[in-house]
């Protein structure tokens, strides 16, 4: 069990979607997955695990930005051996190419945020493996 999440043993599945909101994880978990448990209420943070196509998924709150993202992640990889974490939500961007409501589907990031260089001696792929369907 760990301070922010407070699951037990085999409550998460190896596949996490993390919204900042935790009544988005509530509203993905209740639209769409099976079975939705939840697994954690710790200061108002929702988690949910269920099934999507047969395959277990949670959903987990993280809160805003990236210092709270950085607490939930990192006690997901180390406390509950997560292999997968996809960020989804909502987001900014710099371009007049994109209107409100557009979808995009992000295959790197960057950040020059602070608590990046002071967390990390680790540099990051510039982006990350597409997970087959």
């Amino acid at each position: 069990m760990s301070t922010h999440i407070g699951a037990s043993e085999g409550e998460i599945a190896p596949v996490v979607l993390m919204p900042g909101d935790p009544l988005r994880a509530r509203w993905i978990a209740e639209t769409f997955l099976d079975d939705a448990r939840c697994y954690t209420e710790v200061r108002g943070m929702l988690g949910f695990t269920g099934t999507w196509r047969d395959r277990r998924v949670s959903v987990q709150g993280s809160g805003m930005g990236q210092p709270s993202l950085a607490i939930y992640a990192t006690e997901l990889f180390t406390s509950y051996d997560v292999q997968t974490v996809v960020r989804v939500g909502s987001c900014g961007a710099l371009t007049e190419k994109l209107a409100l409501r557009d979808v995009v589907i992000g295959s790197c990031a960057c950040s020059s945020a602070h608590n990046r260089r002071t967390t990390s001696s680790k540099s990051l792929p510039s982006s990350a493996p597409v997970m087959p369907r």
